[in-house]
């Protein structure tokens, strides 16, 4: 068997649920073990030994970062992985891992400036609406579990297709750069 890459597994086996004991509960399976390279290799360190890309991004200038908004205590840029174009994250200036320890003010404002990505999206991408969250934890499934930062994902009636599936490839119809500069024109003043 070969994999999208090319890479062979002479050894791989398909196998169909039906030849095993229980009651179908109805759920599709994507079975994906090339990801399990993430999961051997362990949650990032966090004592101090990698830098700490959200505390260096407010020292760079905002084309730079891809920062579209600074606020008092925390800041809102662009997801360099984005799972679609306009893909911001709300992160606190303070390097602190979990929600539970963000202080009542940088919640409220992780709040308004979600309150401000939300509706700067709406406007300036038309999205019909967005997933908003956090991955708390490596185990969670943060990529960066040793700063706290929240996902505002704009999303549209026909935004999901299968190439992430079949080709491994998300397709963004715009540059970083210019979704940058839009948004943070956009954004409330």
């Amino acid at each position: 068997m070969k994999d999208y890459d090319g890479n062979e597994y002479p050894d791989a086996v398909v196998e169909s649920s039906a030849d095993f004991a229980g009651i179908p509960d109805g759920f599709q399976r994507l079975w994906t073990p090339h990801r399990i390279a993430y999961i051997e290799q362990g949650p990032t360190p966090t004592d101090g030994s990698v830098e700490c890309v959200f505390c260096t991004a407010p020292t760079l200038s905002d084309e730079q970062a891809l920062i579209v908004h600074r606020g008092e205590l925390g800041y809102v840029l662009l997801n360099l992985f984005p799972y679609n174009s306009g893909h911001l994250l709300v992160v606190p200036y303070r390097h602190v891992a979990l929600y539970e320890d963000a202080t009542a003010a940088e919640t409220a404002e992780i709040a308004a400036l979600t309150q401000a990505a939300t509706r700067v999206l709406r406007a300036t991408s038309h999205a019909d609406g967005f997933n908003v969250g956090m991955n708390l934890g490596a185990v969670a499934g943060a990529g960066i579990a040793a700063h706290l930062h929240q996902h505002v994902v704009p999303r549209w009636g026909a935004d999901s297709n299968f190439f992430p599936i079949i080709a491994h490839t998300k397709a963004l119809p715009r540059l970083l750069g210019e979704v940058r500069d839009e948004l943070a024109e956009a954004w409330p003043r």
